[in-house]
């Protein structure tokens, strides 16, 4: 499982079910993190490997690096990692219990988040689209038929507090607002389906807060409060653990508080 490696080690016994106040309730079967080569995917995936009883072994780590790589602005890729961690849960004889996403793109190639209407640019705003609203998408079409049909299981992306059309109140970041909006959108569809087939399971978009990480690092500012990697993953995992299929198809933070639309 070349694509499985991730650092961190496994518990056993009691230990497994419970780490820092939470149960491991998908022991029995697979984690997928996609994105985990990033600041918290990779907080995300040892965070797993560290509540599963066989640690990194049930861990499955995608990213562009991955083998198979797994790139958002391509849906073969997608299909295929997908195909792949079909095959290990047959293999293991474990269902694939939660996937989480862990991607998102804020700035970078020249562009940062726009101030003003001024400055909004087609190319920008089709590549936030791309990676922050239809690559996820594309990872729902492919990853969430792999969840099992009985017993809890969970595919939550990270979303944003920005992309709250409700909780907007100071304008600006137009590309990475609306991506993220869209995905949000996207979630509660998905999550309707969902429901159809898979009662016990759910699909959220998550907001992770202010991680120190690239994507954030440009925008720390005095008094906003930024957690380490390590801690955002463990707070994540956290309001997972406590999801209920009532509660999906929602926005939630960090905290376990729905966020408006």
């Amino acid at each position: 499982m070349s694509a499985s490696s991730v650092s961190g080690s496994g518990l056993s016994g009691a230990a497994s079910t419970a780490v820092a106040g939470h149960p491991a309730w998908w022991a029995d079967g697979l984690a997928v993190v996609v994105g985990a080569s990033g600041g918290l995917g990779a907080g995300l995936s040892d965070a797993l490997a560290a509540l599963a009883p066989r640690g990194a072994e049930q861990v499955l780590c995608l990213g562009r690096r991955s083998d198979p790589a797994l790139d958002l602005l391509d849906e073969a890729s997608i299909a295929q990692a997908a195909s792949w961690v079909r095959g290990q849960s047959e293999a293991a004889g474990q269902p694939v219990r939660l996937v989480i996403d862990a991607t998102g793109w804020l700035h970078g190639d020249g562009w940062t988040p726009e101030k003003t209407w001024r400055q909004l640019d087609a190319a920008h705003m089709a590549h936030a689209f791309a990676v922050n609203a239809i690559g996820p998408a594309l990872l729902m079409k492919h990853f969430l038929p792999l969840l099992p049909r009985q017993g809890r299981a969970a595919f939550a992306t990270l979303s944003a507090k920005v992309g709250s059309i409700g909780d907007n109140q100071l304008g600006g970041w137009y590309s990475y607002r609306a991506a993220k909006a869209a995905l949000n959108q996207l979630v509660r569809t998905a999550a309707i389906e969902l429901a159809r087939t898979h009662p016990q399971a759910v699909c959220v978009a998550l907001h992770p807060g202010t991680v120190d990480t690239a994507l954030s690092a440009p925008f720390a500012r005095t008094g906003l409060t930024v957690r380490p990697p390590a801690e955002a993953a463990e707070r994540l995992l956290r309001v997972l653990a406590g999801l209920t299929p009532a509660r999906s198809g929602r926005l939630i933070d960090h905290t376990g508080a729905d966020l408006p639309w």
